[in-house]
């Protein structure tokens, strides 16, 4: 319990000034000594508190890869499996290499190109001589690796998106591109000092709903354009379901994402302030949660049915919308953001299918249509738009505009010249076969029908 502070603002109270003065020169040494060793341990206890939780928040999010990989294989077909295990596998090995060998130098360049549209500081990584952020107190090896987690992110969205008929090969292609240069590329007009966070009203995503989700989101749109749906998904004007095969997984991977996104909306924080970190994880679980009742009601209403992998995806969903302004929403604004979120997920999933888009795992509609409200959410409520007014609102839009004008055209093209090269579809025979088989040469079950 804390003891009351005595009120030393009456008569009587003590004058430290004046017995400070009044102290002898050797007492004013020793006292100078004891402020700056207590300073230093300060200091110390900072530092330590604030690498530990990153480090923390940096193991949540890399458990995310895990969760993506369950929830994908789970929406999707069984003789599927093992591919798609397989891509989520190395996403996360091929991301952490490249981030190190060139992507955060492209995403973090130095003081030299603020303002700028790109720059790049070299290649390979090493700690400056002051290896830690004197401001925010966290090394530099704990902000590479945080940052380095969210880099494979991006891909791993484009992943579900275009399961089940496209080329391993052609997808670590485009993966090595995307992780390599676009989003490295957007990540530094955000947060490396890029012309969108120089704005006068600078363009705000926290934790990267546009940065990440957005970006990923995008990319999936162009590669599943060009790759076109599975065979069977659109007979005549029919919409046939291709259902997944694991419902128990896919639920396993959302409870494993939702569980990591503590880690990459906390950490985000950059440090161990505990009202800001509270907050955040708040806001992050109640937009979850609001998520998934947006769903339940939007998906009962529509279809009459209680879907329960809309329900999943509604919780993705306010997790994606919540990420751009988690610490600066109030828990109110949080279940607004996920009721809508949910809501939408839903009316994509619905749309996207009436165009065409074949989807198995409602990656664009979760991503790229909750990235792009969360990220304008933040222009008209919350802290920021409170305090800025519309400008707030007009710098979201400038960054949600220049984020998609970029990213979707960029990796449209590049899809499009994989397909002409190497090719980016399988064959109608190794997609009807599977994968698994017809791929890696293995199946991801084996069960025994006993007679």
């Amino acid at each position: 319990m804390n003891q009351p502070i005595p009120d030393t603002s009456a008569t009587g109270s003590i004058d430290l000034a004046s017995n400070f003065n009044a102290m002898p020169n050797d007492s004013l040494l020793i006292n100078a000594e004891i402020i700056s060793s207590l300073k230093a341990e300060i200091a110390g206890n900072t530092l330590l508190s604030n690498n530990l939780w990153m480090m923390t928040a940096t193991a949540l999010m890399f458990i995310m890869h895990l969760g993506f990989a369950t929830i994908e294989s789970g929406l999707s077909r069984s003789k599927n499996t093992t591919n798609i295990l397989f891509k989520n596998t190395i996403i996360p090995a091929i991301g952490i290499l490249i981030f190190s060998l060139w992507g955060y130098n492209l995403m973090y360049p130095g003081n030299l190109f603020e303002g700028s549209f790109i720059g790049f500081s070299g290649f390979g990584i090493a700690a400056p001589e002051v290896s830690y952020n004197e401001q925010r107190n966290y090394t530099f090896w704990s902000f590479f690796l945080f940052q380095a987690m969210f880099a494979a992110t991006a891909t791993t969205i484009v992943s579900g998106a275009v399961a089940e008929r496209i080329k391993i090969w052609s997808f670590i292609l485009f993966s090595f591109f995307l992780v390599g240069i676009i989003y490295p590329i957007i990540g530094f007009w955000t947060w490396g000092g890029g012309f969108l966070q120089k704005m006068n009203v600078h363009f705000y995503d926290f934790a990267g709903s546009t940065v990440v989700h957005s970006v990923g989101g995008w990319s999936a749109l162009a590669g599943v354009i060009v790759l076109g749906p599975r065979i069977g998904k659109y007979v005549d004007n029919r919409i046939i379901p291709l259902p997944g095969h694991s419902m128990p997984l896919a639920t396993v991977g959302v409870f494993l994402l939702w569980f990591g996104w503590f880690g990459f909306n906390g950490g985000s924080v950059l440090s161990a302030n505990p009202k800001l970190v509270s907050l955040v994880l708040v806001t992050t679980c109640l937009s979850a949660s609001a998520g998934a009742i947006g769903a339940l009601t939007t998906s009962f209403i529509t279809t009459r049915t209680i879907d329960h992998s809309m329900v999943l995806n509604g919780i993705l969903g306010g997790l994606v919308a919540i990420t751009a302004g988690a610490d600066k929403m109030n828990p109110s604004e949080a279940i607004i953001i996920g009721l809508t979120s949910g809501t939408l997920v839903v009316l994509a999933v619905l749309l996207f299918d009436k165009l065409r888009i074949d989807d198995p795992v409602g990656a664009i509609s979760v991503h790229l249509i909750c990235g792009i409200f969360g990220t304008l959410a933040v222009g008209f409520m919350g802290d920021l738009a409170e305090i800025n007014g519309a400008r707030q609102l007009v710098s979201q839009l400038i960054g949600i505009t220049s984020t998609g004008v970029f990213v979707f055209p960029l990796t449209y093209l590049l899809f499009i010249i994989i397909d002409k090269t190497i090719g980016l579809r399988v064959t109608a025979k190794e997609e009807l076969e599977g994968l698994d088989v017809s791929i890696h040469g293995m199946r991801a079950y084996h069960i025994d029908n006993a007679k």
